[in-house]
């Protein structure tokens, strides 16, 4: 693997096409405002370096990148690229990961809207992140560890696990099919709507309107606070342990809660049953 250590590059495309190569200590800025530093290469490793310029990483096969930084300027960083590894680095600009597959995100700090759209197969672990629309239209995911805040997270994702996580986020996981949140804080509005095959499991799940319009929904030893008009039109299976704010309209199943503030059934196609004072965790895995 040949090593390039020291530079800075600015030209548009400065390493074109290149193969097994070591990048370390090198900045990629300056006056030529150059492109697409890093496009179309295969097995790359960038440690200790500092990115400032756009696309550096599209149509890219293999990818290591260590304790770097992508600054606010290093827009649309990852793109159509496969097989990559970031560790301990930070992604600051806009629509980081786009159309990636077989990713593993660790120890990093991603402030990046509209991050992750149409990745496949991606795992992270131990990141805090800043996004609105993240994650948008991903498949196959892992997420243990990781603090998120923004607005419109995971939408229209499919087949995800979520572990140890917290997320202050509204409008999450809206359309999303085949998820699983384990241990989890979720505080947001609007929470899961639309969603098929959505299971919270032993999570703290806080803000208005959550779960509406769910298929397949499925609560298991989870609590509730401030969740007022949860439910309306949703087939549910769920296990509560605190009081809900108010349950409206469950369109079929059964909640089972310490205590409700209001049930209001007043949808004469909603036939979900919501038994008050007591736990019946059936649906326990």
């Amino acid at each position: 693997m040949k090593t390039i250590e020291g530079k800075c590059f600015d030209e548009e495309r400065a390493l074109y096409g290149m193969e097994e190569i070591a990048v370390k200590n090198c900045s990629f800025q300056g006056p030529a405002d150059g492109e697409s530093a890093l496009k179309e290469c295969k097995n790359v490793e960038a440690e200790d370096c500092f990115f400032d310029l756009r696309y550096p990483f599209w149509h890219d096969k293999g990818l290591k990148i260590y304790s770097s930084e992508m600054t606010e300027l290093c827009r649309a960083a990852l793109w159509y690229s496969e097989n990559i590894r970031i560790e301990n680095s930070t992604l600051h600009g806009i629509k980081a990961l786009r159309e990636c597959s077989n990713v593993y995100i660790k120890g990093c700090d991603i402030i990046s809207p509209e991050f992750g759209w149409s990745t496949r197969g991606i795992t992270m672990e131990s990141t805090r992140a800043q996004s609105e629309y993240f994650m948008m239209r991903s498949e196959d995911m892992i997420f243990r560890n990781v603090i998120f805040k923004g607005k419109y997270s995971f939408q229209y994702i499919k087949n995800a696990v979520f572990e140890n996580c917290v997320f202050d986020t509204k409008d999450a996981f809206w359309h999303g099919e085949n998820i699983t949140v384990r241990n989890s804080v979720i505080n947001g509005e609007y929470l899961g709507w639309y969603s098929k095959g959505l299971t919270l499991i032993n999570c703290k799940i806080t803000g208005t309107q959550p779960l509406c319009y769910c298929r397949n929904l499925m609560l298991i030893n989870c609590e509730m606070t401030d969740t007022d008009l949860a439910f309306e039109k949703s087939e549910v299976e769920a296990d509560i342990t605190t009081k809900v704010g108010s349950i409206k309209n469950p369109l079929s199943g059964h909640i089972f809660a310490a205590d409700a503030g209001e049930i209001i059934m007043d949808d004469k196609n909603a036939e979900g049953k919501v038994i008050i004072g007591k736990r019946k965790c059936v649906y326990c895995a």
